[in-house]
């Protein structure tokens, strides 16, 4: 999306195209990680249903707000869900180990998040990631199998949205769905042969790097 803006397109329309490649990639990824053995279908389709909502009035509210508080906000918020996932490691089997609990409150969340999400999408993964992690008690390799279900089934809602209001560039949006295929295919096989450790540098460097960006670094 930041590339997007720099190159001469509207705030809204630059999201909007954006959401296009992110449905592909996300697409790409569910894909390998079923193949892959990693699903965890049914907490992803539950917890779909609230972010889909979320995400259309994220969307509206899109349209018509400015996202730079928001861009100063994501920088803060990235790191303190960085931060969460190296406080403590999870053992055990990739079973998932929810408390009685755990999803009636990750639902709420997944809400707020979806919101977000439709809103302007980037680092929204990271705040699943923590909703997941953190209080589902899951390995990181099956948190984004769920993560990549849930952003592909809220992106629908939101595109469409952007789609009927006008704010979509196809020709841009198709070469970057390409590119973010490809990327999720090439991220989850990592993901899957590398494991959590390589998970938590990727997403530490990755998640610097955007902090700083967005607070105007560089």
């Amino acid at each position: 999306m930041p590339a997007l803006i720099l190159m001469g397109f509207p705030a809204a329309v630059a999201n909007g195209t954006n959401r296009l490649a992110v449905l592909g990639q996300s697409i790409s990824s569910v894909v390998t990680f079923r193949r892959k053995g990693y699903t965890g279908l049914r907490t992803a389709l539950i917890l779909s249903v609230p972010a889909c909502i979320g995400a259309a009035a994220g969307t509206l509210a899109a349209m018509n707000v400015p996202d730079d508080l928001f861009r100063k906000l994501l920088s803060a918020v990235m790191l303190l869900v960085t931060a969460t996932m190296f406080l403590g490691k999870h053992s055990g089997s990739d079973a998932e180990r929810q408390t009685p609990h755990a999803m009636p409150l990750q639902m709420i969340l997944f809400l707020g998040i979806g919101f977000y999400g439709g809103f302007i999408q980037a680092g929204v993964g990271f705040l699943i990631m923590a909703a997941l992690a953190g209080i589902g008690r899951m390995r990181l390799v099956r948190t984004n199998s769920i993560k990549v279900f849930v952003v592909g089934a809220y992106t629908i809602p939101s595109l469409v949205l952007f789609v009927l209001n006008g704010k979509v560039e196809w020709i841009p949006a198709v070469i970057l769905t390409a590119g973010h295929a490809l990327g999720g295919w090439l991220g989850t096989l990592f993901t899957v042969s590398r494991g959590e450790k390589w998970i938590r540098v990727i997403l530490a460097v990755s998640v610097l790097a955007m902090a700083l960006k967005l607070l105007g670094v560089f």
